[in-house]
């Protein structure tokens, strides 16, 4: 299978609303296939429209196994509105509340996806404490603030299988970046200095680490 999407898996993903940048979502999906080798499904903490998703589902697809995806679906932090990722489109107009998952159910039926994919509509911690199926790769790209980025460490690192991979989203490492990143960095340093995980390579914001250890 090529570690490059087809065509028009690459079209749709940068049809589809949300914020990666095209050469880390390239990034993501070799990791994606990578992964899917080792015959587990792949699961990413932190939906939104499904842009992201689409390049999981899809080598997903390729290798026979399943997408996960976790999101309550009632925007991060910096979605809300009077923020700067903030998309009035994404509002509920009767309850006044984000609701992406309408976005993205449409996302994925465009990209022709659908059947590929579980959608764990609810919060993360309390899907993670129930979680008991070992996983090929593990995508965070949730909450920034440190409550929730390192609430998804601790509830889904553990369930990388050995060989399996973690990938962090938007890890800054200058100050400055506080809002925007600094938590998935301190997510992504605390992964190294657990032994657990090795880096295997960065691109801009996206780390990709294995599992090559006990621990975490």
């Amino acid at each position: 299978m090529p570690t490059a999407p087809k065509p028009e898996i690459l079209a749709a993903f940068e049809a589809a609303k949300g914020f990666m940048p095209v050469g880390e979502g390239l990034a993501l999906y070799a990791a994606a296939v990578e992964a899917g080798r080792l015959g587990l499904p792949l699961l990413e903490v932190g939906t939104y429209c499904g842009r992201s998703t689409i390049l999981l589902a899809d080598a997903a697809r390729e290798a026979g196994v399943t997408a996960l995806t976790v999101d309550h679906h009632r925007g991060s932090e910096e979605q809300q509105p009077g923020w700067e990722y903030h998309d009035p489109e994404t509002v509920d107009p009767e309850l006044g509340l984000m609701d992406t998952l309408p976005t993205f159910r449409r996302t994925l039926h465009q990209a022709g996806l659908e059947e590929h994919v579980v959608a764990l509509v609810g919060r993360s911690p309390q899907i993670a404490s129930i979680w008991r199926t070992p996983l090929g790769l593990v995508f965070i790209d949730g909450g920034h603030t440190d409550e929730h980025a390192t609430a998804d460490y601790e509830g889904w690192a553990p369930h990388v299988a050995e060989g399996g991979l973690l990938v962090i989203h938007d890890v800054f490492p200058e100050p400055e970046d506080e809002f925007t990143g600094q938590a998935p960095y301190r997510v992504y340093l605390r992964a190294l200095a657990s032994g657990a995980f090795t880096e295997i390579s960065a691109t801009d914001s996206l780390r990709v680490l294995r599992r090559t250890g006990p621990g975490i």
